[in-house]
């Protein structure tokens, strides 16, 4: 396998930004569905299934 020059560090630049990525994905992720408009949907369609279900 050959290494292009200037090109030993890519891998690990491509890992951190995919890291930050992920990271900056979860927290969006974790901001709008602890929101209280998502909680009470939710919560709603939870209740609608539970409901049917009996």
């Amino acid at each position: 396998m050959r290494i292009l020059p200037g090109d030993e560090g890519t891998t690990t630049a491509e890992y951190a930004i995919g890291t930050v990525a992920a990271a900056a994905f979860a927290v969006a992720l974790y901001l709008l569905l602890t929101g209280d408009k998502i909680s009470a949907a939710l919560s709603e369609l939870v209740q609608r299934a539970l409901t049917l279900a009996s």
